[in-house]
């Protein structure tokens, strides 16, 4: 069993709610051991990944379950199951889920519990794709331990909420710290600089490295100017100006930023596995792009990495030299801090903290 901060709490959430032993009972319990798993975010602060998605799909049918066996005692094994749209309207109102997609419901929760449990046959959803009728899988909910059976739907239940508050709390902590330093002003520039820049750590969350890069490089940018047109007498003046382009690591195969009128594309990504970079030319049909890396590591080591991985691959120079040729640049974490500075030179430093504050209400669905 993976074992990290909240697991305490879940061990010592059960052992409350049901008299036994926490760790026993999960290890009987696939579905309390894919909760753990989906919890491990919570000791990382407000700019760790939540895992809303997968545990929302177990909340709302979980809901739904005791709905119909805990309050009107009906037997779930001849329950019609649950409507589609309304658990997907339920899974919208709870916190941080205002922007959700249906793929948890549909098929990647089970596809993910399969991927930690390959030897279990079991499915976390069951439905009836032709009437769109959802049930949770009650073999992963009453358990047997010790010879006695448990059923675990309302303390899975509180669990989530109890992960829920930790992250919402977190998420507000770091929204006033923001405004604390909004507060601050001029009088202690020194203070937001570091603030940021810290926001630009290789253990930051990919959404709010994301969201801080496209704060930087949109304010270093910012002001830019050239003079373009069909013929050189004319000419027209235009600013640059950086388009965020869609929901941070939104797995939709789009590009995150798109720069007018200069048509750079920039990709934001926390890895450096070879096929991801050359999944992302491919589906450009080779456009030239700005990547955009959460590593430390030295530019020209990262060239050399994907050179390398490029020939291991393809090992032919010429299909190489086409995958390399549209990597038009790489900004690592030392790179954004030099673009940051440069903007904080021209004055943007308190733009750039308040447009880490919009985009982050906007990603994390925040609303006071």
């Amino acid at each position: 069993m993976v074992k990290h901060e909240f697991t305490t709490v879940i061990i010592r959430h059960i052992e409350q709610e049901l008299q036994v032993n926490g760790e026993e009972l999960i290890k009987f319990a696939p579905l309390l051991e894919y909760i753990n798993i989906k919890t491990r975010s919570v000791n990382k602060g407000s700019k760790s990944r939540g895992s809303f998605a997968n545990l929302y799909a177990i909340y709302v049918l979980l809901e739904d379950y005791i709905k119909i066996v805990f309050e009107e005692h009906k037997n779930y094994s001849e329950y019609e199951g649950a409507i589609f749209s309304e658990l997907f309207k339920r899974q919208r109102e709870l916190p941080f889920g205002a922007k959700l997609q249906n793929h948890a419901l549909n098929h990647r929760l089970n596809e993910e519990f399969h991927k930690y449990f390959p030897m279990s046959n079991e499915q976390v959803i069951l439905r009836d794709i032709p009437t769109s009728r959802y049930w949770i899988n009650k073999n992963l909910i009453v358990i047997k331990y010790n010879n006695q059976k448990y059923d675990l739907s309302k303390t899975i239940i509180k669990i989530i909420d109890i992960y829920i508050n930790a992250k919402r709390d977190a998420f507000e902590h770091f929204i006033r710290a923001c405004k604390e330093l909004q507060n601050i002003g001029k009088q202690d520039d020194n203070k937001i600089f570091c603030f940021i820049v810290s926001l630009l750590d290789y253990n930051v969350d990919a959404r709010l490295f994301e969201i801080v890069s496209y704060s930087i490089l949109k304010y270093f940018y910012h002001g830019k100017k050239i003079f373009w047109g069909y013929a050189p007498d004319e000419l027209k003046e235009e600013t640059l100006k950086l388009y965020k382009t869609g929901r941070t690591n939104a797995n939709d195969g789009g590009i995150d930023f798109v720069m007018k009128p200069l048509g750079y594309f920039f990709q934001v990504t926390e890895t450096l596995d070879i096929k991801k970079y050359f999944l992302d030319i491919d589906k450009l049909e080779h456009y030239p792009i700005h990547f955009v890396i959460k590593t430390t590591k030295d530019r020209e080591e990262i060239y050399k990495h994907l050179r390398k991985g490029a020939y291991e691959q393809y090992g032919i120079e010429k299909i190489v030299n086409r995958y390399m040729n549209s990597i038009e640049d790489v900004v690592n974490i030392p790179q954004l801090v030099i673009l940051f500075k440069e903007a904080v030179r021209k004055g943007y430093l308190n733009d750039i903290l308040n447009e880490i504050i919009i985009q982050s209400k906007v990603e994390f669905n925040y609303l006071e």
